[in-house]
């Protein structure tokens, strides 16, 4: 797993009420990572956070260790 797929997946074991649910995956496409994080239901709203900026602040730590790393990312919520 890449530097900003740990980030991802840390940061939202912190913030799950379900922490063994969350499952993150990556794979390649259109030039970049694409990060998808899997949570239980209840769980996904808090990682959301209100008006997105929780989601929005993990999208930038991911795209700040992707840099790290000389790579894109973008992280993709699923339920």
């Amino acid at each position: 797993m890449s530097r900003a797929g740990t980030v991802v997946e840390t940061v939202a074991r912190a913030l799950a009420d379900k922490p063994d649910a969350v499952n993150v995956t990556e794979r390649q496409g259109r030039g970049q990572t694409i990060i998808e994080l899997t949570m239980a239901p209840g769980d996904l709203g808090r990682v959301i956070g209100r008006q997105g900026r929780t989601a929005q602040a993990l999208r930038t730590l991911a795209s700040c260790a992707a840099d790290m790393d000389g790579e894109k990312v973008s992280v993709d919520f699923r339920d």
